[in-house]
């Protein structure tokens, strides 16, 4: 056998293996197992507390009506911010910040995990954590992906970091055409427990036209039911959930990219 055609099997042997082990993590995005098996993961927190937390922004157009409703309800929120999003919106962002609001990592770029590499990875989740920290004044502390679709290289991303992965326990699937203010709600409600985390988004910039508007209607009466219900709604740091506080070690960082 030539050296080349030993290269060739051992890669058609190996490669496919990594493949395996980068795309592992994407069982976590079936809600079920991901509530059950993996509750730090899912955003489970203390019973008595509801995590809200928005998607996709700062959005100019349509964040500034979320803050507005927020504040009229006296509730603080946590957003997963885009990068990209960030760079058109910092003055908003800074305002979000000092409104009593946190502000966490979305990436820069609404982009499958799943086909990115460890290096591509690495930039994309390092350069929104860089960013929301300007903006901020100090590094943020949760990170979800999009789509919801963890990888082996986020994970060893979020751990090298001090970022703490994020997911939700139930959504909207506000980002539809076709959703409603009372499919959103009715969506929400049917898996919402004490300790769950709400996903929703104030952005569609990679939603429906106009969907935003349909999840600012459907907000209120969401609030409303976890005021019945007795739970206290707020963001994801009054949670109760463990987060990581390790630093990030450069001689590991740089061996990782």
């Amino acid at each position: 056998m030539t050296p080349a055609r030993a290269a060739l099997l051992a890669s058609a042997t190996v490669l496919p293996g990594l493949a395996a082990l980068h795309a592992a993590p994407v069982v976590s995005t079936f809600g079920p197992l991901r509530n059950t098996a993996m509750p730090r993961l899912a955003g489970q927190g203390r019973p008595d507390h509801v995590a809200l937390t928005f998607d996709d922004g700062p959005d100019h157009l349509s964040t500034p009506h979320f803050l507005r409703l927020l504040e009229s309800r006296g509730i603080h929120a946590t957003f997963f911010l885009l990068g990209s999003m960030l760079l058109r919106s910092r003055g908003l962002a800074k305002e979000m910040a000092a409104a009593g609001h946190e502000l966490a990592v979305h990436g820069w770029h609404h982009r499958p995990l799943l086909l990115r590499g460890p290096r591509a990875t690495w930039d994309d989740i390092a350069r929104a954590r860089d960013a929301v920290a300007d903006v901020t004044g100090r590094p943020p502390a949760l990170f979800r992906p999009p789509y919801g679709v963890m990888t082996t290289a986020a994970h060893l991303t979020c751990r090298h970091l001090g970022l703490t992965p994020v997911l939700w326990t139930c959504w909207g699937e506000d980002w539809r055409q076709r959703a409603t203010a009372h499919s959103v709600r009715n969506t929400v409600l049917q898996d919402l427990r004490g300790g769950g985390t709400i996903l929703l988004h104030d952005s569609d910039c990679t939603s429906a036209t106009g969907s935003w508007r349909t999840t600012l209607r459907a907000l209120p009466r969401i609030l409303d039911t976890c005021q019945a219900r007795d739970w206290h709604v707020g963001p994801l740091r009054e949670h109760d959930i463990p987060r990581r506080h390790d630093t990030a070690n450069r001689h590991t960082i740089r061996a990782f990219r």
